[in-house]
């Protein structure tokens, strides 16, 4: 399998790579815009008519904007035929109180732009309410539960398949936690580039998932309190735990 996986900034890069321990250094490709992608592939020289498994890495920079032109880059560019089997959403994020734990892991089985659409007198209206566009995507469901799966061997990190939150501003007030629980009752995560990154892969045909290692409780801002260091240690190790999906034919 052929899969591309996006970040936001560059630790949250050099986790993932650090979980790719079945997967060696195959070289950096500069792209347009100023995209550096982070190849790795695994050496597979008797059986030369497989497809070699390989994972690219991209920064793609913060926000649902940013990364989605570095995702269409990126699937633009490619070298490959198809350019991907998969693509990725990674990094940490914000769990929801109740439902992901800092520590945790969430796989979405939806990704929504929570942000997307227009105030009114009557509330938050999206886009799908305002009669264009879309603000939800599904990734499919048996790569999301095979993911989920996978992951929830370790018994020291709990799992949630659950909705991702995407917003381009950070959740940080008591006001604003409450506003999106009651829209989205059943979302486990927030972060700030997964609409972006789905979009890039709905438009070029191709299945995607976010995943997300959670650093802090979704509320207001407590910088302090923050885990970051392990997040992306939860992160590191879930792409390791991944490796059989990696590893599984076209």
């Amino acid at each position: 399998m052929r899969v591309l996986v996006v970040t936001a900034v560059t630790a949250e890069a050099d986790s993932v790579v650090a979980g790719l321990v079945r997967f060696a250094d195959a070289g950096l490709r500069e792209m347009t815009g100023g995209y550096e992608l982070r190849s790795h592939a695994q050496y597979m020289p008797s059986v030369a008519s497989v497809q070699i498994p390989v994972v690219d890495v991209l920064a793609g920079g913060v926000g649902p904007a940013a990364v989605a032109s570095a995702t269409a880059t990126a699937l633009a560019t490619s070298p490959y035929d198809p350019p991907y089997d998969l693509v990725v959403s990674a990094g940490i994020g914000g769990g929801f109180a109740g439902r992901a734990p800092v520590g945790s892991l969430v796989v979405s089985d939806a990704i929504i732009a929570a942000d997307l659409g227009a105030d009114s007198p009557d509330g938050f209206l999206t886009v799908e309410e305002l009669g264009f566009g879309r603000s939800v995507h599904h990734p499919p469901a048996p790569l999301t539960t095979r993911i989920a799966e996978l992951l929830s061997k370790d018994p020291a990190t709990p799992v949630a398949l659950a909705p991702v939150l995407t917003v381009s501003t950070g959740t940080g007030t008591a006001a604003r936690t409450a506003e999106l629980t009651a829209r989205h009752p059943s979302a486990a995560a927030e972060g700030m580039e997964g609409f972006g990154v789905a979009e890039a892969a709905v438009a070029h045909g191709l299945p995607f998932v976010e995943i997300r290692a959670i650093s802090n409780v979704v509320g207001p801002r407590d910088r302090a309190a923050w885990q970051i260091g392990r997040a992306l240690g939860t992160l590191r190790n879930a792409f390791t735990s991944l490796t059989p999906v990696f590893e599984e034919p076209s």
